[in-house]
């Protein structure tokens, strides 16, 4: 049974936001989404997701030092993953919970600095209070990018999986390492396309089988590598990078 506490009990500050509406044909959370701010502080971020003029919102923000801000109770529908897909659910707002990371992003397309420990704290028992008490499987703990990866690129390659991974938190195995070996990219069609294509939509990601290498699939191919093989993100289908997503499934939890 799960527990409706509409917010977690772990302290924090409330900075309530107007931004939110009904959970649509009374759904509840299944999946946690997280994001970064992506502006250059934790106060214009809070800011930001408060003025009923930006129409967006999250239901946590966790400030770089640790402080966690409660914005929108959980049993409300925020507004913060906009267009995106997963396993098949097109409005990821009905289904999700979303937190925020104060931090400026990536700057000119390139990694920024790491997110600080004391942050990363606070986000991963945040994590683990909200998991634990909606249940949600390993495998729905995702990045903005997994779910919208033609638009969004958050909360980046420097976000440490692996720290929430150890705490129990979401779906995670050790990258396989980068060596030479076949490869997929945008000049390959036909069946081993098809084929990494299907892997990737039997994970969750919106990713159709075509048999092409179109640019979608090179979206989705980045998005993975962000979050799953992070040392290189080119969204090239390297050995790497499909024995890591064989290595997923094959470990996805009730396989």
């Amino acid at each position: 049974m799960l527990v409706t506490k509409t917010h977690s009990a772990l302290p924090m500050t409330l900075r309530a936001s107007p931004n939110h509406g009904e959970r649509k044909g009374g759904k509840t959370p299944n999946s946690l989404i997280l994001h970064y701010t992506g502006v250059p502080t934790g106060e214009a971020a809070v800011a930001l997701l408060c003025d009923p003029a930006s129409e967006v919102s999250a239901h946590y923000v966790v400030m770089p030092d640790g402080e966690i801000m409660l914005l929108v109770p959980e049993a409300r529908r925020a507004w913060h993953a906009g267009r995106g897909i997963w396993a098949g659910e097109t409005d990821m707002n009905d289904v999700s919970i979303g937190i925020e990371i104060a931090h400026p992003g990536h700057k000119n397309g390139r990694a920024a600095h790491p997110y600080p420990e004391a942050q990363i704290a606070s986000v991963t028992a945040l994590c683990g209070d909200i998991v634990e008490r909606w249940r949600i499987a390993p495998d729905r703990v995702l990045a903005h990018s997994d779910i919208a990866p033609d638009r969004k690129i958050d909360p980046g390659e420097f976000f440490p999986w692996d720290w929430l991974a150890h705490a129990g938190i979401g779906h995670y195995v050790a990258p396989c390492p980068i060596s030479a070996g076949p490869r997929l990219d945008h000049n390959s069609r036909g069946a081993e396309v098809e084929e990494l294509q299907a892997m990737l939509g039997a994970y969750g990601y919106g990713a159709p089988v075509s048999g092409a290498y179109d640019a979608r699939t090179q979206c989705v191919i980045r998005a993975f590598q962000r979050h799953f093989r992070p040392a290189l993100v080119d969204g090239i289908a390297d050995f790497s990078t499909v024995a890591t997503l064989r290595k997923l499934l094959a470990m996805r939890p009730g396989v």
